[in-house]
């Protein structure tokens, strides 16, 4: 073989051959990280159901769904999750003719159950989705930080720092977004059922399905359907 001849260097026979720098720190940060965020799996921020409720008074029930919203989008965007976690327990959900206007969020339920006995609903599903403040003070879940390499000599140094603040530090700034349900009876007006959860994702997409989806099921889990 020519000097010019390019060669590739090749590690002596027995040499253990090292992981690509960087490569088992990333696998140990996606690990820590999903274990994390999985025990941050929660229920609603708090819930309520009358005392009278009775053996699941709205199984299979028609009901209007309603959304209140400071902006149209995130009205529609309401209107199709709640709908749809209604509709797959069993719900029979009817959308209103004539939404609220956007930006009139808190009338309250006595402003729509008309419009749900108007619908044949048995019953009023209203959600108010509101900027949830506070969030803000709310510490970040988890911050995690890689050190950096360092060559020469032979030597590579890699460090994986992973930190969950408790009592202070890390300060979320994302304000996220929180979602006030109800069930409200259409012939009485008697409020059967509410509850509240929040989300801190700036996805309002995947944070709708989310309160969606954690609501319903502590509705499905308090009897009312």
């Amino acid at each position: 073989m020519s000097p010019s001849t390019p060669q590739a260097w090749q590690a002596p026979k027995g040499a253990a051959r090292r992981a690509a720098p960087g490569a088992a720190s990333t696998t140990v940060v996606a690990a820590l990280a999903l274990a994390f965020l999985a025990g941050c799996a929660s229920g609603p921020d708090a819930t309520w159901s009358d005392p009278q409720l009775g053996a699941k008074p709205l199984q299979g029930a028609r009901v209007l769904v309603v959304c209140e919203a400071a902006e149209t989008t995130l009205q529609q965007l309401c209107l199709d999750r709640m709908t749809e976690e209604a509709m797959a327990r069993g719900l029979t959900p009817v959308r209103p003719a004539q939404p609220p206007a956007a930006a009139g969020v808190g009338r309250g339920a006595d402003a729509y159950v008309g419009a749900a006995r108007a619908a044949g609903a048995t019953a009023l599903l209203l959600t108010s989705v509101t900027p949830d403040s506070a969030q803000v003070s709310r510490p970040s879940p988890f911050s995690i930080g890689i050190g950096g390499f360092g060559w020469g000599g032979g030597h590579v140094g890699a460090g994986v720092g992973v930190s969950v603040p408790i009592g202070g530090g890390g300060y979320a700034s994302n304000p996220g977004y929180a979602a006030n349900s109800s069930f409200t009876e259409a012939g009485s007006g008697r409020l059967l059922w509410s509850a509240r959860t929040s989300t801190t994702t700036s996805d309002f997409n995947a944070g709708m399905g989310t309160m969606a989806r954690t609501l319903m099921e502590a509705a499905e889990k308090a009897g009312v359907f």
